[in-house]
């Protein structure tokens, strides 16, 4: 497993916007596939948005038109662009890599994870 660390997370009003970064410390890691999840109260892990096999970028539904995942090569970073932010995005926010198969948007499929980034968005 590869230790990533979040962060960019915070309290926000209805209607504003917060960039999630995440990066591998430690040794390098290839991840071409990698997603993020959310998790808020009362709620299972959820998918969020990703990088599939192939570069192929997938979100969730109810994120669609308002987030954008993209990535940083140089900085081995992967971005989450989350705008027009509502109260129910309100949640801990991980990223997630090591797909290890089977559903790519199956939080169980991926084997590393970060400790999570608090969104709290106020209406």
């Amino acid at each position: 497993q590869v230790q990533l660390e979040e962060s960019g997370g915070g309290l926000v009003q209805d209607g504003g916007s917060l960039r999630l970064s995440c990066a591998p410390s430690g040794r390098a890691l290839s991840w071409n596939i990698m997603g993020w999840f959310r998790q808020g109260p009362w709620k299972g892990r959820e998918f969020v948005a990703g990088f599939g096999s192939g570069g192929f970028i997938y979100y969730a539904d109810f994120v669609k038109g308002r987030f954008t995942i993209s990535r940083d090569n140089m900085k081995n970073t992967v971005y989450l662009q989350m705008d027009s932010l509502k109260p129910e995005d309100t949640a801990v926010y991980y990223c997630a890599a090591e797909f290890t198969g089977g559903v790519f948007k199956g939080a169980a499929n991926f084997r590393s994870w970060g400790q999570g980034t608090q969104v709290t968005v106020s209406s």
